[in-house]
């Protein structure tokens, strides 16, 4: 068994990461750290993890590398470039769910930093040349080497998977995507703060961050990348009174000749080898992938206007956190890409 550190064990990010864990065939975990509730079973903090996880929460500074092979840090902003230099100098792949590592240079971290109101100075620079951007249906030759990945940001992860297609087969046939999400109160994290208290989420739907949401600037790059030109994306996102999930539309321009069979056909093709992507002919809802790794993505064209449109959702809290996180986990650690997430959604 290999052995697991988790820095952050007592938000949603951790949390996702012991329920993924505790039924890992090939990963244990050996560490708990936090700074809030150390001291304290895991088990007293998350009463339903009762008698499946008991282990003692310990402060940061308790932190033990010994016989560690993997760290997860499910940290906030800034938290993971303090401490990932040091845990990779030991021998230790390091999955980091914040921002600090998703960014291939100081300028992209910095356009990220703006957009999160945070310090644009990246405290570990050197380590963004070797950081892999962790989206495994793309990267996984790279995650499959590397010591540090970026898990990338839930939003992202759900636009990403739902556009890769179009723009890697070059059917895009636009410079700006347009994306409108909807997510539910949990990606705000445990501290979601005054906005997602109960009186003011419930019967209500807004919008905020328009064009300006952090997630953008990893979309962009990803896609980019992928379609070996600069494409923009504008991203507006509305929170709404759910739990858990992403839904994202997005909207494109495609070259001619293109019909819905022809996108699903391609689409399938694509991902033939991405075992929690699954290309549907319906409308999809997150409750088909509630407490799943999975990703549904449903791409059709608008015969009348010409565009294609394309649906994807995902459960925000595992595909879009730590399902994927463990995932990439899997593939630095020669698993089988699906060990421990091969648990279908949970329904109603």
């Amino acid at each position: 068994m290999k052995q697991a550190l988790v820095v952050g064990a007592t938000g949603f990010g951790g949390l996702g990461l012991i329920e993924i864990l505790t039924r890992h065939p090939h990963i244990a975990i050996k560490q708990l750290v936090a700074r809030r509730d150390a001291g304290r079973p895991i088990s007293e903090v998350f009463p339903h993890l009762k008698g499946v996880c008991d282990l003692m929460v310990d402060p940061a500074e308790e932190m033990k590398t010994d016989g560690i092979d993997i760290a997860f840090l499910s940290t906030p902003d800034r938290v993971g470039m303090s401490l990932a230099g040091t845990l990779i100098d030991q021998g230790i792949a390091v999955i980091d769910f914040s921002g600090d590592f998703r960014f291939r240079s100081e300028e992209e971290y910095a356009a990220y930093a703006r957009n999160r109101g945070l310090d644009e100075h990246h405290t570990s620079p050197h380590l963004l040349k070797e950081a892999v951007y962790g989206l495994p249906e793309k990267n996984a030759d790279s995650i499959r080497r590397a010591r540090l990945v970026g898990n990338p940001g839930c939003f992202a992860i759900c636009m990403i998977l739902g556009i890769l297609p179009a723009v890697s087969e070059g059917i895009c046939a636009t410079d700006t995507i347009i994306c409108v999400g909807t997510t539910g109160v949990s990606g705000a994290g445990k501290n979601s703060g005054e906005a997602n208290l109960y009186p003011q989420r419930h019967e209500n739907v807004n919008t905020y961050r328009e064009g300006t949401h952090q997630h953008t600037v990893e979309v962009e790059n990803i896609l980019s990348q992928a379609a070996g030109r600069s494409l923009k994306v504008l991203f507006v996102p509305q929170i709404v009174p759910l739990n858990r999930g992403i839904l994202i539309v997005s909207y494109l321009d495609i070259v001619s000749g293109m019909d819905t069979p022809k996108v699903l056909e391609l689409y399938r093709r694509f991902y033939s080898a991405s075992p929690f992507v699954m290309i549907v002919d319906r409308s999809p809802g997150t409750a088909e992938v509630r407490g799943s790794n999975r990703c549904l993505v449903r791409p059709l064209v608008d015969a009348r206007t010409g565009k294609c449109i394309v649906v994807s959702v995902i459960d925000n809290l595992m595909k879009g956190q730590a399902g994927n996180a463990v995932q990439n986990a899997n593939i630095i650690l020669s698993f089988p890409e699906t060990a421990g997430l091969e648990h279908t959604p949970f329904y109603p």
